[in-house]
């Protein structure tokens, strides 16, 4: 549901995650533990650069989806632009939840690479114990691709996405022109070397602010219509108990293709696929 009230002058939606936030490089800052009030505060430090940035360009209405682990991550009361609040992890769009057409323009704020790509640091593809890699169609792609899915569908463009390089390769192959701001450099799946957060905070602020000034020029991102997710499992038990879910098709001992009618329900149907192979595989 949108925020209530009349929407004057753009509307940004953001999608933010954590572990490709600038000063992350640990699973301890990323999850409940000693470490985990570190990575929410530079979360939201970011968060709040993008809509800074994207209120300097004239954008008046903000939705904040969290988009990491258990979705609760950042102090509402601090997100600056009066922004809308989504949490919690329950979501049939996951990490697109909220999103429509009502929206000019989608930022992906602390995205990181995917767990098949080159090294990026803390990488996964939605599920780390279920996921080993994913396609849509031929295009090998991580979250950031896979979420593009729900943009493509409402007509949104993608516009900003910051994180390490692989993030911003990865949403460029489906959204060009978008402006990729690389706050981090990933060495290994556990090593990174950060820009100080101040910096990283100030490139995102600026990275928003050009992305909405050439926002006529940016499309929504290119994925067909018809188009099929391609899984592969982490085991082949996984893949025999996705196939429970209405147009998934098993197509080898570990691999599974999603369809659907449309891009979002080939989402969905992903999502779907997640949730009912959660337990098992957190057994696995």
């Amino acid at each position: 549901m949108p925020p209530d009230g009349p929407a004057t002058g753009l509307s940004v939606y953001i999608s933010c995650d954590m572990e490709g936030v600038a000063g992350i490089a640990d699973w301890g800052q990323v999850s409940p533990g000693p470490q985990y009030q570190l990575g929410q505060e530079l979360m939201l430090a970011e968060v709040n650069s993008a809509i800074e940035g994207a209120m300097e360009a004239g954008a008046q209405r903000f939705l904040v989806n969290d988009s990491h682990g258990r979705m609760a991550n950042l102090d509402p009361s601090r997100l600056v632009g009066r922004a809308s609040y989504l949490a919690g992890w329950h979501k049939p769009h996951y990490m697109m939840e909220g999103l429509d057409d009502t929206f000019d323009a989608v930022f992906f704020i602390g995205y990181h690479g995917a767990v098949d790509a080159p090294p990026a640091i803390l990488s996964h593809t939605y599920s780390p114990r279920m996921v080993a890699g994913a396609a849509v169609d031929s295009l090998p792609v991580g979250e950031a691709g896979l979420n593009c899915l729900v943009a493509a569908h409402f007509g949104v463009p993608v516009v900003l996405v910051s994180g390490d390089q692989h993030a911003g390769a990865e949403l460029l192959s489906l959204a060009p022109g978008a402006e990729a701001v690389e706050v981090k450099s990933s060495l290994t799946r556990f090593a990174a070397l950060s820009l100080h957060p101040e910096e990283a905070r100030d490139r995102i602020r600026a990275g928003a602010v050009r992305a909405l000034g050439r926002l006529s020029e940016l499309a929504p991102p290119r994925v067909a219509v018809d188009c099929r997710i391609r899984v592969t499992t982490r085991n082949a038990d996984l893949a025999q108990l996705a196939c429970r879910v209405r147009d998934v098709d098993r197509t080898g001992e570990l691999e599974v293709e999603v369809a659907g009618g449309d891009r979002l329900e080939v989402f969905r149907n992903f999502v779907a696929v997640l949730e009912i192979t959660r337990q098992l595989a957190a057994e696995a």
